[in-house]
């Protein structure tokens, strides 16, 4: 079994599925879709699967994004000042523009990986109700 391929975290992460069947979306529209694009479906069209277990459940996403885009910018500016030689006013510019690009997809990831840590793929539900 690949890395990427389906019955790995890394497929259901990155491709915004259903952690436990891979098969069902996660979001209604796709990731580079700005309008609804912070709507999930309630549950997997395959496996019944429910996105939204308790109130609240998806507040430790909010922990791993701040965290992932945190170490993001500092990377980024980082680079831009001490590599590539741009003043910090500048770096920073584009550092904006980048984030403001990115804010949907970080917000899907950031779930993704929070629900893939708490559901875990099972073969069993592959394509059925249940």
């Amino acid at each position: 079994m690949g890395i990427f391929k389906k019955g790995s975290k890394v497929y259901s992460i990155f491709n915004f599925k259903c952690p436990r069947c891979h098969e069902g979306d996660l979001y209604k529209t796709g990731t580079w879709e700005f309008k609804k694009s912070f709507e999930m479906h309630d549950s997997c069209e395959h496996c019944s699967q429910t996105f939204m277990p308790e109130p609240g459940f998806y507040y430790g996403a909010m922990f791993l994004s701040y965290i992932m885009m945190g170490w993001f910018c500092l990377g980024f500016a980082g680079l831009l000042v001490a590599v590539a030689g741009w003043s910090v006013n500048s770096a920073f510019l584009v550092l904006v523009i980048v984030c403001a690009l990115l804010l949907v997809w970080v917000f899907r990831f950031s779930r993704a990986l929070w629900i893939n840590f708490n559901v875990h793929f099972d073969p069993k539900y592959k394509g059925q109700k249940g």
